[in-house]
């Protein structure tokens, strides 16, 4: 069984990365080109050219899983426009799994207290 509860940290390859890569690759993506480490705290989303599927990389305490989702349709709303690794929260890694953008303008955020008088 998966247990994904120990994720606390939801990290999006922006970009375009090649899905022909297996674990191996997509871990060597994560230490050498971003510099990240792979704990159980940790979830690595990434997405091809077809934004209809995505892989995810996580380490389980003894050993990787890979994770691999396809839309029967429709597609992912994937950030192109960085070559960067962004962290995300779980609002919006919910949103990008359900097919929306990981910022929403009319969501509403959270924000301080204020006085009421």
């Amino acid at each position: 069984m998966i247990d994904l509860s120990k994720v606390q940290n939801y990290y999006v390859a922006c970009g375009y990365t090649d899905l022909r890569r297996g674990i191996d690759g997509l871990a060597a993506i994560v230490s050498q080109q971003y510099g990240g480490c792979l704990s159980e705290e940790s979830l690595f989303l990434f997405c091809g050219r077809r934004t209809d599927r995505i892989k995810a990389l996580y380490w389980s305490g003894d050993g990787y899983i890979l994770l691999y989702k396809r839309l029967s349709n429709g597609r992912f709303q994937w950030p192109r426009s960085e070559a960067e690794l962004r962290l995300i929260d779980h609002q919006s890694f919910r949103w990008l799994m359900e097919g929306l953008k990981i910022e929403q303008r009319t969501a509403i955020r959270k924000g301080k207290p204020k006085d009421l008088f």
